[in-house]
């Protein structure tokens, strides 16, 4: 197992201004800006979560270096801009670690992992309290990111609403909720109203996302699951089918059905 070596992260820094040298780099590279790279950026995180998922530590390392990649174009975009480069980005994420964990790097007692969590929040609030107030935005709720998922952002939200105090006080209230939602989004389905389905169904799922929270789940990753399950299922299926000399488009529903049905019952009798 190699050693930390900060020759190899010269070496991709050098790389990375010799793409975007204008004379002799890459065109592509050249012709990206910071909102044409940031899908990728995200891309990569997620991939990194994937490889994560399939325990492949190779994947993983390969993904690691991906997602590097990422901050190092965006690094080196903003210091051709005159803005900041790579050292001040590592300088900045430094600094902020050392502010966050003053058990480790200061006199503030924190044995226990709960504790750590609340005076990272406290530390978060009182560098949310020093930046420009957001205008229309609550404090309580300021500087949730819009762009991260939906699921996760209405967690991160339902969050700050619960340490003021606004939140159900245990799951039974929200599965109430839940039921209320979906009779409404179904009031507007056989209403034919398109545009109030559409925030019934946002409502809904806001709500599911804050069972979710009380269960002490990610939304996200229990979807991710439900989608690794169907894949499974529906690969399955397909595998069942063509043993009977069938091809999908071949087959009618019912048969899909009992052969998902097969599917699943294969999946109990696992070890």
């Amino acid at each position: 197992m190699s050693q930390p070596d900060l020759s190899s992260l010269a070496r991709l820094l050098a790389i990375m201004a010799k793409l975007r040298d204008p004379d002799g780099g890459c065109p592509w590279d050249l012709e990206q800006t910071f909102s044409t790279i940031a899908p990728y950026t995200i891309e990569e995180a997620y991939e990194v979560d994937d490889a994560i998922a399939r325990n492949d530590m190779a994947a993983l390392k390969d993904e690691l270096g991906d997602l590097l990649l990422q901050v190092v174009f965006h690094a080196r975009m903003a210091e051709e801009a005159g803005h900041f480069g790579f050292g001040d980005v590592a300088a900045a994420i430094s600094d902020k670690m050392i502010r966050r964990h003053p058990h480790v790097f200061g006199t503030v007692v924190a044995d226990h992992p709960e504790a750590v969590s609340g005076n990272w929040e406290a530390i978060k609030a009182a560098e949310r309290a020093a930046r420009p107030a957001e205008a229309g935005v609550s404090e309580v709720l300021a500087g949730v990111t819009a762009g991260l998922p939906a699921l996760s952002r209405a967690v991160k939200l339902q969050n700050r609403a619960a340490r003021v105090g606004f939140d159900w006080p245990d799951k039974l209230p929200v599965l109430a909720k839940i039921r209320e939602e979906l009779q409404e989004l179904e009031d507007e389905i056989v209403a034919g109203d398109a545009e109030a389905a559409r925030e019934e169904f946002g409502d809904f799922l806001f709500v599911v996302a804050n069972l979710a929270r009380h269960l002490k789940l990610d939304p996200e990753e229990a979807l991710r699951a439900a989608n690794r399950k169907f894949i499974n299922r529906f690969s399955k299926m397909e595998e069942i089918i063509k043993s009977e000399g069938k091809e999908l488009s071949e087959t009618d529903l019912n048969a899909m059905d009992k052969a998902w049905d097969q599917a699943k019952r294969s999946e109990r009798r696992r070890p």
